[in-house]
């Protein structure tokens, strides 16, 4: 089985700076929006995305792409984390997205994805078998109240890269 909870990316995604770092060369616009990653667990990410200039839309509110940024980084560094763990080289892509907004976004934005071992098991299936396998996920947006702001959920596509 895969653990993912020692991996060097885990390392690298809960240190402030070194993952700034890994921004700036992979994710130049998470940068931007001032991304923080406040937990990476096997089972769990939460990701912040400010409210401020840089992700406010003219309706003094967080941009749906900018909560999209940060809802797709919470799941993505869930499956960027199990593929290391692997061992093994698979490719990953985003093959669908659906968002529901519910309330307006006006103060920091807390992204939690706690699917985290459904994209293990994915990742493993795809191991065993080589072939494709997707997997729905889902990312809340907690605003500072605590209330749910957004809701995301992305199919992620995983399979074993041929040598």
């Amino acid at each position: 089985m895969i653990d993912p909870n020692s991996t060097k990316f885990k390392k690298q995604a809960t240190n402030p700076l070194l993952f700034r770092l890994f921004m700036l060369q992979k994710l130049p616009m998470a940068l931007f929006g001032r991304l923080k990653v406040k937990k990476l667990t096997a089972e769990e990410a939460i990701v912040t995305i400010p409210f401020s200039y840089r992700t406010q839309n003219p309706f003094e509110s967080v941009y749906f792409a900018a909560q999209a940024m940060a809802a797709e980084l919470s799941t993505g560094l869930l499956a960027i984390n199990t593929i290391q763990a692997s061992g093994k080289k698979i490719s990953m892509l985003v093959f669908d997205m659906n968002a529901h907004f519910s309330k307006k976004a006006r103060s920091k934005i807390t992204f939690t994805c706690s699917d985290g071992l459904k994209i293990v098991d994915a990742i493993e299936k795809s191991v065993a078998t080589g072939e494709g396998v997707t997997v729905d996920v889902n990312s809340v947006g907690i605003d500072e109240e605590g209330d749910e702001v957004s809701r995301f959920t992305y199919v992620w596509t995983f399979k074993v890269k041929s040598k």
